[in-house]
Formats: structure tokens, sequence, C-alpha cells
């Protein structure tokens, strides 16, 4: 087998799995409506390819390939196990049925909606229905999700392992609902997208999926919100890495590489919003970005105008993470020591410990307090990212407090 083989083998896989897991996994269950049997399955056939294509060659739909795979496996596995004859005859015939139908159109259908909605359904418990969407539609493992959550990756695991169960006992159909369901699972779905967005090999997915969402309810004001929100964070990319490749905060951006369009699409979904005069958090929040737009043409940030908002969105959601932004805006408002009595008023927050953000804020202002704490505080947040360019951004202010 050789080693340049087995590397592109690899790298397609991977790209395969970062782009179209979502897509293959909802194409899949909501045929055979078992959801962890089609994750088994495809787990399997990912590991098949990595043996096989290094030899055969990857194959021209190779999304094609691993579908047809997963196919088998599931019908191998309904055949050996103790599944009644009526469900192991429908699995075997609906994963027969995905597979066929993927390879005469060699596309997959993309049919993640039916099943995010699913993972919303009502008789699951609220608060595992946005994390059960992250792993199920859109591939995250335990870890990221239960760091999202502020939650331990062991206790996230086992909750999602029993949502998984309890649609499949529950029989939860995979289905776009209709019109008068959909508002009460819209809030799983929203929070789910969100966290995508937020991590980097998924935001081009999240941006999507909200734009789907705004187009299936384009009267739901937050599905707007949070379209709103994520147009705007990604009218900044050019502008938060250096030439080199640093790290570039939000204040020391260039609002010159901000993109306009995005930024004018950005605003024409919060107006749509709040035309509809029901405010939420997606639009709040991305009100505050809007506000950070206004630097583009302003040259100046409305620093008071971003610590109102946050104090709404404080009141409204009592969020740790609202509180640790809302620090940030009494920082640039009333000074540092008012930020530090923010940031202590919620710091016996056990979920605070492993929040990098929070150590961040917390290392800047009590440098600019010239306390020696800040040297502490700052170890404490390069060692929560991975990201080798924030390391280094957070090492040099480490420095300079020192």
């Amino acid at each position: 087998m050789a080693a340049d083989e087995l590397t592109r083998a690899r790298r397609e896989a991977e790209r395969v799995a970062r782009e179209s897991y979502g897509k293959l996994l909802a194409f899949l269950a909501s045929r055979t409506r078992a959801m962890a049997a089609a994750e088994d399955a495809l787990a399997e056939a990912f590991a098949a390819a990595l043996a096989r294509w290094p030899v055969t060659g990857v194959p021209d739909v190779p999304e094609a390939w691993l579908l047809v795979t997963a196919r088998r496996k599931i019908a191998d596995e309904a055949r050996r196990s103790r599944v009644r004859e009526g469900d192991r005859e429908r699995l075997v015939l609906a994963a027969e049925e995905a597979a066929a139908r993927c390879e005469e159109s060699g596309t997959i259908p993309d049919e993640r909606l039916r099943l995010m909605f699913a993972c919303a359904h009502p008789a699951l418990d609220p608060g595992i229905r946005a994390p059960l969407i992250l792993q199920a539609v859109l591939g995250l493992d335990a870890g990221p999700i239960a760091s999202a959550f502020l939650c331990a990756p062991a206790a996230m695991s086992q909750r999602l392992v029993r949502a998984k169960r309890k649609i499949r006992d529950a029989a939860i159909p995979f289905v776009v609902p209709e019109a008068g369901d959909l508002a009460a699972r819209l809030d799983a779905v929203l929070d789910a997208v969100y966290v995508a967005y937020g991590e980097a090999r998924l935001s081009d997915e999240a941006v999507y999926l909200g734009r789907v969402v705004v187009a299936l309810l384009p009267d739901a004001p937050e599905a707007l919100g949070l379209l709103a929100l994520m147009l705007h964070l990604e009218a900044r990319v050019a502008a938060r890495r250096g030439p080199n490749g640093e790290y570039v905060s939000l204040s020391e951006q260039d609002p010159g590489l901000w993109d306009p369009t995005l930024i004018a699409e950005a605003e024409e979904f919060l107006v749509r919003a709040g035309a509809l005069r029901r405010p939420g958090r997606f639009q709040l929040e991305a009100a505050v970005q809007s506000v950070h737009a206004a630097r583009r043409s302003t040259g100046r940030t409305d620093w008071p105008a971003i610590l109102m908002l946050y104090e709404e969105l404080w009141r409204t959601t009592s969020s740790v993470v609202v509180a640790v932004n809302r620090a940030v805006a009494l920082a640039a408002v009333d000074g540092a020591a008012s930020a530090l009595a923010a940031l202590d008023q919620v710091a016996s927050d056990l979920r605070l410990a492993t929040y990098q953000p929070y150590w961040a804020a917390r290392a800047d202002v009590l440098a600019r307090l010239g306390r020696p704490e800040a040297s502490a505080a700052y170890e404490r947040a390069i060692g929560l990212t991975s990201d080798e360019a924030v390391r280094r951004f957070l090492a040099e202010r480490r420095a300079r407090a020192r």
C-alpha cells in the first residue's frame, strides 16, 4: 500500500465526513427510522473506506460508496440481531432503497432539516434537543458539544444515548412538522445552528442551514435574527488574521477588510426581524454585531449602545456567556473596576472553570488594573484554547502585563 494512496484515501474520507456526514446520516436515518443503527453503519463504512480506498482507489462518488456500504452493514446487523421480523424487513428494504437511489443519481438529497426537527421533538427533554442535533446532523463529538453547553463530556454522552433510544422507542417520525408545530421546535434548531457556527469547519454549513430555516419560516423573527448574527460575524472573517496568520481582536481589526455585501444582507434580515416586533436573544445578539459593524462608517464603536443591549440580554437570559460579554462592554464604558466586579458576580459558577473567554476577559481586566493575578488568568486562558494564533496573542498580552 503506497503511502501517498493511504494519505489521499484518508484526506478524501475526512473531506466526505466533514462535508457530507450529516446528509448521509439524515438520508439513511429518515428512511430506516433507526438513528443509532444508521450512525453505527456509517462509522463502519468510513472505517471500511480507510481500508479499501488505498487499495482500490477512491470511488468516483465517495458518498454513494459509503451509503451502499452502510446499507450492507445495516442489513447484516438486522439479520444477525434479534430484531422483529417486520422491523428487520423494513430496515433492510429502507436501507437498500436509500442506497439504490443514491447510486442512480450520484447525489444525496439534503434531508437534514427533517432530522433536525425530529431531534427537536417535544417528546425529548428540551435540554438535549440542540446537542442531539449537533451530533446527529452535524457530526460533532460529545466533547465539543459538552464544551459548548458548559457540561461534562461523560454526562453529555449518556444523555445523547438516552435521547436516541427515546427516538427509537417513541417511533418519532423523521419529517418536517406541520406549520403549527414548527415554532415549538424552533428554539432547539436555532441553538444548534448557532453552536455549529462557532465550529470553524461547520460555519459555512451553519449559514446554509440558517438560510434554509429562514426560507421555511420567513416570519420567524429569531430565525431572521440568527441569520443576521451569523452574516455579521461572517463579514469579518478576512480581518481576523494578520498577514502572517496572527490573531487580530475585534477592536483592532481594520473595518475596511469587512465584507460590505454580507453586512448589508445582515442588516436587511435584522430589519425584517425587528418589524415583526417580537424581540429575542438572537435579534439582540445581532444588534450588538450591527453596532460593531457601524464602525466601518463612523470610525468609532458605540460602547454605551452595546452595553445597553447586553444589559437586556442579561436580564432576559441570565446566561454566563452574556455575563462575560457584558463585563467586556462595562470595561469600555465604566472602566476595568466595574468590569471586574461584574465578573466576580458570576465567578462562583462552576461552568466558567473551563470557559476560555471568561479567563481571557478576566486577564485583560486584571492587567488594566495592574493586578498581579493577571498573569495566572492569562495562563488559564492560554491553556483553554487550541488555536495557536490566539495562544500567541494572549502570551504577548501576558508579557506586557508582567
